[in-house]
């Protein structure tokens, strides 16, 4: 497994100060971007997700996508009990065997956090709490921020935010701006991930002016969707995301990591997205540092799947706990 990149804190670039300025600077930046053209963006999506990955490269594989994974509940019906059973499941995945690894988070609500950081404590895994509304984001600032600082102070590691979509399709690009900067600075040490939606941005090119927006305000992460919609994660999305932080970090060398939410719920599917960020971003992004997936669903087929190539037969529906 690749070892952890040290993190390079994120905060709005030098070289953007000039952008940020009003929303009319903001406004020509991202519109000044490349267009996307939609149908090259998806056939090299769909011919990348044809590679082939087998035997020991589809065992690392797995093993990878596993210490990716943000396991996460995000029910209304979520209770102290789920979470701990999750907590445990998040730092044993498969209790028979000792060698799978932990998965990168546990994802709740911010009431949720302190019995996460409470369950995980000295594990290593982090706990990541969705935040700003979560997933509609329909509040105002400074319920959001309220709502941010919360789930720090209950232990939080990682904070998902969501942005405001009803200000970025109307072209208020600084409101967005100034309302990232704003839950940074409330975030404190935690990392920030902002979640777009990229199935209500109806456009390539807004998602790529979007991931730009959103790493431009000091985003550690951005990340697809809340998997509260009918379209999150997609190949093509995603890619074009990867993208993003790759050039991103060739202009500014600040790295940021992307995190595709929603809809992936197979080991087929996974090693996909992990031959998505090899060949787009590179192999520096092949790390739970930089990529996660937001899944709960994911993790159970992966440990099938390891399990099927360590004794060469799948195992019973039991074989893993149901979330």
């Amino acid at each position: 497994m690749p070892t952890t990149t040290p993190t390079i804190p994120a905060k709005a670039s030098p070289a953007f100060a000039d952008v940020a300025a009003s929303d009319s600077t903001l406004r020509r930046y991202l519109h000044g971007l490349p267009g996307v053209d939609p149908v090259g963006l998806e056939a090299r999506a769909a011919g990348l997700g044809t590679r082939s990955i087998k035997t020991t490269a589809k065992a690392y594989a797995i093993d990878l996508a596993i210490s990716m994974i943000d396991l996460t509940t995000l029910e209304g019906a979520d209770t102290p009990g789920k979470v701990r059973s999750l907590a445990a499941k998040a730092v044993r995945p498969d209790p028979t065997d000792r060698t799978a690894p932990s998965t990168a988070a546990l994802c709740v609500y911010p009431d949720m956090a302190a019995t996460a950081k409470e369950a995980l404590q000295g594990s290593g895994v982090k706990v990541a709490s969705v935040a700003t509304a979560f997933p509609a984001g329909r509040a105002a600032l400074g319920v959001k921020l309220a709502d941010t600082r919360d789930a720090v102070a209950a232990g939080a590691d990682e904070i998902d935010m969501v942005i405001d979509r009803g200000a970025f399709l109307s072209g208020r690009y600084l409101k967005v701006y100034e309302e990232i900067r704003a839950v940074k600075e409330a975030a404190g040490a935690a990392r920030l991930k902002v979640i777009f939606e990229t199935g209500e941005l109806s456009t390539y090119d807004n998602i790529r002016r979007a991931s730009w927006l959103g790493m431009i305000a000091g985003a550690d992460f951005i990340k697809t969707s809340t998997g509260k919609v009918a379209v999150n994660a997609t190949p093509a999305n995603t890619l074009l995301m990867l993208e993003a932080v790759r050039d991103f970090r060739a202009q500014t060398g600040i790295q940021v990591g992307v995190k595709p939410a929603g809809g992936i719920r197979t080991s087929k599917d996974a090693i996909k997205f992990l031959v998505l960020v090899n060949e787009t971003a590179g192999a520096d992004w092949l790390d739970s540092h930089w990529f996660r997936f937001g899944a709960s669903s994911l993790l159970n087929d992966l440990l099938m799947q390891r399990q099927k190539l360590a004794t060469g037969r799948y195992s019973g529906p039991d074989y893993v706990t149901v979330d």
